[in-house]
């Protein structure tokens, strides 16, 4: 078990955070962030002021700056791209927990858990549409088609997901299917349009929307370990719950494609009847440690591809800062073997 977590949090003051430069502008968009919720009717206010408090690792914003510092410099443009960003994984946030059940998210109360689903879903209905009104304020119109784009690819993954749940038939290919548009299109969009409102070439853009989606996707896949080995204590938030909503993540992928046609059996019928399912059990129906340890694997190598992407870079401080990221993200990853 992992006792002491690292985190990829620019707020969270880690000796091996890359975001520390970027200080001023994080602290300037927390408060832009922050000050959306007075935008929204009064008596709607103080529920978008506790989730926008409590929610979200401010990832997003920081790769937007990251992609325009490394390609021209960060105006304030950027600073409205995070803003967007964030409120959409906010709002994808609010909704998970609703699908979750879970009870805590960053060591307080979901807003499912405050309030009850019915106004929890509205919520987030509501961030999701402030996003996408705040998208329409760029003078390119591209940029907010691209938002929309990508809050569509987050919220199909989403429901794919959702419609997967309990299905025995999930492939690999399937897996990252969903990973890509509901985790790493959030990366694509912050790393590909930090780079387009710069006015950088096609080329550019694409390669930094790649590095976007292999560091997203293996940011999932660590995520996806920790809901299985991690402790809710260390972690802030409501673990377990993957396996037990029926989530077929890759370490459990993994476990079946390396199970005995007996074991595999056991874990359909578990997962069929919607038994709950603790490591043990797992531990008894096949490889589970070398299941997690081929998704670390698969994990260090998009890592590797995200690193050749940022050839198109020249030298700086914002793409030692993103190569940064690669090597942080990387020692995430490694902290999960067993």
């Amino acid at each position: 078990m992992i006792s002491t977590p690292l985190s990829l949090d620019p707020a969270s003051g880690s000796e091996l955070s890359p975001f520390d430069f970027l200080r001023p502008e994080l602290d300037r968009v927390e408060s832009r962030i922050r000050a959306q919720a007075e935008a929204f009717d009064p008596a709607v206010e103080p529920y978008v002021a506790y989730i926008l408090n409590t929610s979200g690792k401010r990832i997003r914003p920081a790769l937007a700056f990251l992609a325009g510092g490394a390609t021209g410099g960060i105006e304030d443009d950027h600073h409205k791209l995070a803003v967007i960003l964030e409120l959409i994984h906010v709002a994808t946030l609010v909704h998970d927990d609703i699908i979750d059940g879970a009870e805590i998210r960053r060591q307080a109360p979901t807003a499912n858990a405050k309030w009850g689903n019915a106004l929890s879903v509205l919520l987030g209905d509501c961030l999701f549409s402030h996003a996408l009104m705040l998208s329409t304020e760029f003078e390119n119109s591209t940029i907010g088609r691209k938002v929309a784009i990508s809050a569509n690819e987050v919220c199909s993954g989403e429901i794919i997901q959702t419609q997967r749940r309990f299905d025995l038939q999930l492939t690999r290919q399937d897996y990252f299917e969903i990973i890509r548009k509901k985790t790493a299109a959030l990366f694509a969009a912050a790393m590909e349009l930090g780079a387009r409102l710069n006015g950088q070439s096609e080329h550019v853009c694409e390669s930094l929307r790649d590095f976007g989606l292999h560091i997203g996707t293996a940011y999932q896949i660590y995520d996806d370990c920790i809901d299985l080995i991690g402790e809710e204590l260390d972690y802030g938030k409501t673990l377990r719950t993957d396996l037990n909503k029926g989530k077929l993540t890759l370490p459990i992928l993994n476990l079946l494609e390396g199970a005995s046609e007996r074991q595999r059996e056991k874990l359909n019928r578990l997962l069929i009847q919607k038994e709950p399912i603790d490591l043990t059990a797992l531990a008894n129906i096949a490889d589970y440690v070398g299941s997690i340890e081929a998704s670390i694997d698969t994990g260090q190598a998009l890592i590797g591809k995200g690193r050749e992407c940022l050839g198109v870079l020249e030298e700086s401080e914002h793409k030692v800062a993103l190569l940064g990221i690669t090597t942080f993200l990387s020692v995430l990853l490694e902290g999960c073997r067993q």
